[in-house]
């Protein structure tokens, strides 16, 4: 490894990508934990958008949506998924790709209760990725809901989370006159032993 080998220091690629995640919340101005989520169509055609990582856990990385939204459709279609996770601050990024499942348990039950009031009225509100006629009538079925839905809304059954477990976890640090240092954890299944590659700039 280079001088820089305590940035990729372990064999566990979950424990780096969590220091780098918990390293980049004391420096990045905005949303450390934002991910650039890909998915593909049914035609195969990618799409992209950014979605906010919610946990690493031991098993993969876990993220929440409407169930009825393009990207949930996709990820339920496909079953795999990619993201990038960039952080300008520290001038690194992973890359991650794998299979996804639903976390729609008692994990989902308590992300939902432990977001605001707010924002737990406006997932049961919004028909994510549908078309809608005005802010207007979106604002009116918040009004709906609220008055509905009561202090203390359940989690909507259309609503939950997404683990992505990696078969590839790619780390990238930038390196002067773009020599970075890139590493590449992969595996063909979840139970295999990670083969760890260096690889070119």
């Amino acid at each position: 490894m280079s001088d820089r080998s305590e940035l990729f220091a372990g064999d566990d690629p979950i424990q780096i990508a969590r220091r780098w995640l918990e390293e980049a919340k004391s420096s990045e101005i905005n949303d450390p934990d934002a991910i650039a989520l890909s998915t593909v169509d049914s035609d195969g055609l990618p799409n992209v958008r950014m979605v906010l990582l919610k946990e690493i856990e031991d098993a993969g990385f876990v993220f929440y949506t409407n169930y009825g939204s393009a990207k949930a459709q996709e990820l339920d279609a496909s079953g795999k998924a990619a993201f990038v996770m960039h952080w300008k601050s520290l001038r690194r990024q992973i890359r991650v790709r794998g299979l996804v499942e639903r976390e729609e348990g008692p994990q989902a039950d308590a992300y939902y209760n432990s977001r605001s009031l707010k924002s737990r009225l406006g997932a049961w509100a919004s028909q994510q990725s549908q078309p809608l006629s005005s802010r207007g009538a979106l604002m009116a079925e918040v009004a709906k809901v609220t008055a509905t839905k009561g202090p203390m809304p359940k989690r909507p059954p259309f609503w939950g989370g997404f683990r992505i477990s990696p078969l590839e976890i790619e780390f990238w640090a930038d390196g002067e006159f773009r020599l970075h240092d890139r590493f590449v954890w992969r595996r063909s299944t979840l139970e295999q032993p990670w083969d760890i590659t260096r690889l070119s700039p």
